[in-house]
Parts: structure tokens; sequence; C-alpha cells
């Protein structure tokens, strides 16, 4: 039975006026999540944190195992927990559903059992069997993991974090047991220059940077504080003004997903990419 969804009170994405290079590379990484997650650094309320926040309102719904908790696919094995696959394998049907692509904000206190997950070693000992309350790590598979003020989290969880991201596997193990689960996502980090200079080992993980600056403009700077009072006075009105726009980059970027195969690039191109990498200086490939 179909049940109304309320709408997320999210800033409508195509509605955010400026800040072309943040919103490039958030659709970029999102069509392609190969790409490596993009860190974007900015001033305090630069919108960092409304767009990406707003990022999910324009993604197609995709398609899970229903009940299950971390997000696998009904038909592509690279997108399943071990027990899915099993299944899948056995011939078993698995009854799928459509979900929101899922949007986790990982706070800075949090702990490593809240982002990795936990086991429970005592009806592992007693039972005999795996129970795993799953983390962070579960929830955002398939969907974008969000660290505000990145470089102030405790270093690591930036390791955990940044190993998962790069395996696409998260590996929990507890007194001899051991766990593992699809940890795919899109790692988008944000942070101000207040908080100094990027760790080094957060510099060369993020596939993309960008940097936004506060708008300058006057006009622009009243449009942009009329807009924000006019949705908070009244979301659905905005939300309704903006619904065509959003559905036609909904569909730009599912198209964008279906042609990337076909992609191809030139080795001028190729050569070109190179040159200006090693005019900059960039380290290692």
């Amino acid at each position: 039975m179909a049940q109304n969804k309320e709408k997320r009170r999210a800033f409508p994405f195509t509605g955010i006026i400026g800040q072309s290079e943040m919103k490039l590379a958030l659709i970029l990484n999102v069509t392609d999540p190969k790409i490596g997650g993009v860190m974007i650094m900015g001033d305090r309320g630069t919108g960092k944190s409304t767009t990406i926040r707003a990022l999910v309102d324009i993604l197609p719904e995709i398609d899970v195992v229903l009940d299950d908790p971390f997000n696998s696919s009904p038909t592509d094995p690279e997108y399943m927990s071990e027990s899915v696959r099993e299944m899948f394998e056995d011939g078993k049907e698995l009854k799928a559903a459509k979900k929101q692509v899922p949007m986790i904000d990982l706070p800075l206190g949090a702990t490593e059992d809240r982002v990795c997950g936990t086991i429970d070693i005592e009806k592992a000992l007693t039972e005999g069997v795996k129970s795993f309350e799953p983390g962070l790590l579960a929830k955002a598979n398939r969907g974008i993991l969000y660290v505000d003020e990145v470089n102030l989290l405790d270093d690591h969880l930036v390791d955990v974090l940044l190993d998962s991201a790069a395996s696409g596997w998260n590996t929990v193990e507890r007194e001899g047991i051991s766990i593992k689960h699809p940890a795919q996502f899109v790692l988008v980090g944000s942070g101000n220059p207040e908080e100094g200079e990027l760790r080094p080992q957060l510099l060369d993980r993020f596939g993309m940077h960008a940097e936004i600056r506060t708008i300058a403009d006057p006009k622009l700077r009243v449009e942009i504080v009329q807009q924000r009072i006019d949705f908070d006075a009244n979301p659905e009105k905005v939300l309704n003004i903006y619904e065509e726009k959003q559905r036609e980059l909904r569909e730009q970027i599912l198209r964008a997903k279906e042609l990337l195969p076909q992609v191809t690039i030139d080795d001028d191109l190729r050569i070109k990419i190179s040159q200006v990498c090693s005019e900059l200086n960039v380290d290692g490939l």
C-alpha cells in the first residue's frame, strides 16, 4: 500500500543562489561515486550544510532489500551484504522496496562503536549467533556520509572513515569474532579556514576539493536572505516553486548515470590532465 511521505523540510537544491563550484562538485560525485568524495572549504554562513543536505532531494530513489540494515541492492551483488548475497546466490526471493538515498551526518563526538557498529559478544558466546548492531557506516551504504568540520574529527575516526571509503567495506572485529558489510558511500566533508589547514591524511583522500567564498554582491546577499525568510515562513510554497527544476535535475543525473559507462577520454585530454597535474606539483599519479 502506498503511503504519503511528508516532504523533507530541506531547502531546494536548485533554488540555492551562487556557489556553482560546490554544487557542480556534489552533482559529479553523486553521478559517479568513484570520484572519491568532495571536501568543501569555506567561511561560516556560506551555505555549505544547506547545500549538502539539499542534495538527496534531487537524487533518484534506490532499490533496496526490504528490512535490510545495509541498504543492500536486490540485484547487484557488489552492493549486497554477506547474508543477502548468500540468499541471492541460493536463488531465494529478495523482497525489494524503493528508498530515498540516505544522508547520514557523522557528529564530531561520535564513538567508534557508533560509527562502525557493535558485536554482541555475550550473545555470540552463549548462543553462537553473530548479533550485530549496525553503525553509521552501515546506514550510509549507497548514500552520502557528511562530516561537518571534518578537520576537528578524532584522528582514529578519520582513519576508520577513510579506510572504509577507500575499500567500500567496514570490518568490525571483537574477541576473535569478525563481521564485515558493504560501506560504499559518497564522502562529503566541510570545514572553514578558521579550523586551520587540512591534516595530511585528509588532503589526498578526497577526490575533489571545492573552495567557496562569501558572496559580496549586495543585491545577491539581500536576495539570499529574503529567499531564506520566505522558505522559513512557508516551506511548501518555496518547494512547489522549484519542484519542476528539481525534477529536471533529478532526471539529468539519472540519465548521466546511465551514460557514464559509455564515456571515453581522448589521449590528448589525458596528456593535458597529466601536464596540469605536473605543473601544479600534485603528489603521486
